[in-house]
């Protein structure tokens, strides 16, 4: 486990470009967030703010635009018609301030738009669903690696026993998750309050 302060000692920029390799490597990828947007669905200005936020955090060497950019780079998975992903956020995603009203309206419009692509299987699960799993931070699995992010340091899981733990956490998650219309409905709810403010 490598520290964030020691990984991104040159900015956000490489990090970001490491993990556009991940996602290139990964054909079929799953991702469960649940209280903020993923990553590679985040508009310019909600990811400006979270690098930001990192840059400020850590105390680390600022090059937000360059870390932005390539976020931005890594979203061509969704439309290269190579790579699918299987994305569940919780409810509270939709309403994590993140960079105010303007932002979160854009960021859920930039989800209302996306819902709909091949390469994506988007759900929400609702903040009163019963789910057969704890409650858990979020994670995500590329091929034969679940990866967290911590406050401190991003941790890979690999051992096959614990990956097979991490699908059927998922698996749960899925089973409680809103998709499709109940999906759109509930993100539509949010840019409705996001709009109001």
């Amino acid at each position: 486990m490598i520290p964030w302060q020691q990984r991104l000692s040159t900015g956000t920029e490489s990090i970001q470009d490491e993990v556009i390799g991940w996602y290139r490597q990964t054909p079929h990828g799953k991702a469960y967030v649940p209280d903020m947007i993923w990553g590679t669905l985040q508009t310019e200005a909600y990811a400006t703010v979270i690098l930001r936020q990192v840059v400020e955090f850590l105390g680390v060497p600022d090059d937000v635009p360059a870390g932005v950019a390539k976020r931005m780079e890594r979203q061509q998975v969704l439309y290269d018609g190579e790579h699918h992903y299987d994305v569940i956020l919780g409810e509270q995603a939709l309403y994590t301030n993140v960079g105010g009203p303007e932002v979160m309206h854009g960021q859920m419009e930039r989800l209302l738009r996306d819902s709909d692509l091949p390469s994506l299987r988007l759900g929400v699960v609702p903040a009163t669903a019963e789910v057969a799993v704890h409650p858990m931070p979020g994670f995500n699995i590329h091929g034969e690696r679940a990866h967290y992010e911590l406050v401190s340091a991003g941790v890979d899981i690999t051992a096959p026993e614990e990956l097979a733990l991490h699908e059927k956490a998922f698996s749960a998650l899925r089973d409680a998750a809103s998709y499709e219309d109940a999906a759109r409905e509930l993100i539509t709810k949010s840019l409705s309050f996001w709009r109001s403010r």
